[in-house]
């Protein structure tokens, strides 16, 4: 059943097997002084409906140069590589696939190169999660990320934070989806998820109608 409207608040318990692998990945961020952020289902979880997912993803600002000292720091942190020679996959795909030691959880690190990413974290607060700082985008950002990876379960990751942030920013999100979608020819990235938002306006209405 979906919390009500504007009700939701972050809550870490469903996502207790993967807090200490986030715990070690903030830790990192925080230490080497790494710009990034956590997206992905992790955050969709904190900012929309509760849900489970298995692995934890994040996108930081980090240069080609920078890879082989940040992969030096993750090592020391108990993240390793889960593949073999992860810098040259890195420069190519600008992907960095970890693993937490201890836990075994999946940890994806992208490298973020469109400005849009770049912007969104610098606008990334940090929040208290289960005792320890992280890094989240606003919701904005992350309904606009969401929009662009455009997958079954990334618009129902919109459809629960649309429902849990009573305050949204709607206009901005729908002229940063409709410049990306030019941007990256998907010219369907709005349409698809403006009815989403069209029906929390209609609740308003009738909510301000029966009063």
């Amino acid at each position: 059943m979906a919390p009500p409207e504007g009700t939701c608040a972050i809550n870490p318990d469903h996502l207790a097997s993967l807090l200490p692998a986030l715990r070690t990945l903030c830790s990192l961020l925080k230490k080497s002084k790494t710009k990034g952020m956590i997206i992905g289902g992790v955050a969709a979880s904190l900012l929309g409906r509760p849900r489970m997912t298995a692995d934890i993803d994040a996108t930081v600002l980090l240069d080609e140069d920078s890879i082989g000292h940040f992969l030096d720091q993750a090592l020391a942190h108990g993240l390793i590589p889960r593949i073999t020679n992860p810098s040259a996959f890195a420069k190519r795909s600008a992907m960095l696939l970890l693993k937490h030691d201890d836990s075994g959880t999946p940890v994806d690190v992208a490298q973020s190169r469109l400005p849009f990413e770049q912007e969104a974290i610098a606008r990334a607060r940090q929040v208290d999660v289960g005792g320890f700082s992280v890094p989240l985008p606003t919701p904005e950002d992350l309904i606009i990320m969401k929009a662009i990876a455009h997958r079954p379960q990334d618009i129902e990751d919109i459809r629960g934070i649309v429902v849990c942030q009573p305050k949204l920013n709607v206009g901005r999100i729908r002229k940063e989806v409709t410049a990306l979608a030019h941007a990256l020819d998907m010219p369907d990235l709005w349409n698809d998820i403006a009815g989403l938002f069209m029906d929390k306006s209609k609740k308003k209405k009738r909510k301000r109608s029966a009063k």
